[in-house]
């Protein structure tokens, strides 16, 4: 049964070539889209991805920054407190920092107006709105920087036995990290 098929595919009849010369031509048309629509997406993601990713590395590079320059300055503050001995600081942040970089945004809109036979109007709004990230030296713009909100404290103090040198300890902290969670 299938031989037969084949043999009524091949027979040269003018109807059946011109079938297969049009499966043809429609198998390298859908070929040749394949391949432009997966060019033109792998584009769109590699620079979407590009931007995401530099926004996250500088987001993380800023929020251990900040982390560490905290914690950094506390200890060097409670080390100067009398009594308080060696001291190492741990803070927790209910969430990571965020940063905003600055956009360039363009919007482009376009109105039309048309009237048809019958005396209707239609208006017609077309909004396009592009927003990309600005660098300079290959680095992203930062337009501000929001710092997340400090959950807690772990201060270890070697003099932190005696009760007013704790007392001391936990103002110092107070003091300090008021100002961040405001």
């Amino acid at each position: 049964m299938l031989k037969e098929k084949l043999n009524k595919l091949l027979k040269d009849d003018g109807n059946n070539k011109k079938k297969i010369e049009n499966l043809i031509f429609f198998l390298v048309i859908l070929v040749i889209t394949i391949i432009a629509i997966n060019t033109i997406w792998k584009e769109d993601n590699n620079t979407k991805s590009d931007t995401s990713d530099s926004t996250k590395k500088l987001a993380v590079q800023n929020t251990t920054n900040v982390e560490e320059s905290l914690e950094t300055k506390l200890e060097n503050v409670l080390s100067n407190i009398n009594g308080v001995g060696n001291v190492k600081v741990l803070i927790t942040y209910n969430e990571t920092e965020e940063v905003i970089p600055i956009y360039n945004q363009s919007d482009k809109k376009t109105t039309t107006n048309e009237e048809d036979s019958s005396g209707g109007k239609r208006i017609i709004e077309e909004v396009d709105s592009s927003k990309e990230v600005i660098y300079q030296n290959e680095e992203i713009v930062i337009q501000k920087t929001i710092t997340p909100k400090i959950e807690g404290a772990i201060i270890i103090a070697s003099g932190a036995n005696n009760s007013t040198v704790k007392t001391n300890i936990i103002q110092a902290v107070e003091a300090a990290t008021r100002s961040c969670n405001t």
